[in-house]
C-alpha cells in the first residue's frame, strides 16, 4: 500500500477507533458490560467496512481513474446498505445491547467519513503527472530562418 493510502487509511482508522472507545465507555455506563460489548462490536464493523472500502477506492484510482467517481458513489451507498442490513441483522439480539450497536455504529461511520475527509483535503496529491526531466522534447519544426 503507498505511503498516501497508508496514510489516509491510518487518519481515517484512529480517530474513528477513539470515537468507538469513547462509545463504548459510555454505552458501559448506560447499559453495562452488554452496551460496551454492542459499541465495541459496531466499531470493529465499521472500520473493517470502511477501510476495505477505503482499499478497493484507491485500487481503482490506480487502474480505472475514469471509473474513480462513480466507484467511489458506489462504495459508499453499498457500505451504508451493508449497516443498515447489520442493524436490522442484529435489532433483536441478545448477545449485546442493540441501541448501543446501532448508535455507535452511526456516529463511527460519520466520524470515519470526515476523517477521510479531512485526510483527502490535507494531502498534498499532484493530480497532475509532472514532467520527468528524461522526457524527449519535441524539437521545433518551424523554420530556421
Amino acid at each position: 500500500m503507498p505511503s498516501n493510502d497508508a496514510r489516509t487509511l491510518l487518519q481515517a482508522a484512529v480517530p474513528t477507533a477513539v470515537a468507538g472507545a469513547v462509545a463504548a465507555a459510555v454505552s458501559a455506563g448506560v447499559a453495562g458490560g452488554e452496551g460496551a460489548l454492542g459499541a465495541v462490536v459496531a466499531t470493529l464493523v465499521v472500520i473493517l467496512f470502511m477501510g476495505i472500502g477505503l482499499g478497493v477506492l484507491q485500487r481503482t484510482a490506480r487502474s480505472l481513474p475514469h471509473l474513480f467517481q462513480a466507484m467511489g458513489l458506489m462504495l459508499y451507498t453499498a457500505q451504508l446498505l451493508l449497516l443498515f442490513i447489520f442493524v436490522a441483522a442484529f435489532k433483536n439480539t441478545t448477545m449485546f445491547n442493540p441501541k448501543a450497536f446501532a448508535i455507535t455504529l452511526v456516529a463511527t461511520t460519520l466520524v470515519w467519513i470526515g476523517a477521510q475527509a479531512r485526510a483527502h483535503m490535507k494531502a498534498k496529491i499532484l493530480y497532475v503527472e509532472p514532467e520527468s526531466d528524461k522526457a524527449e522534447k519535441p524539437e521545433n519544426a518551424g523554420s530556421k530562418s
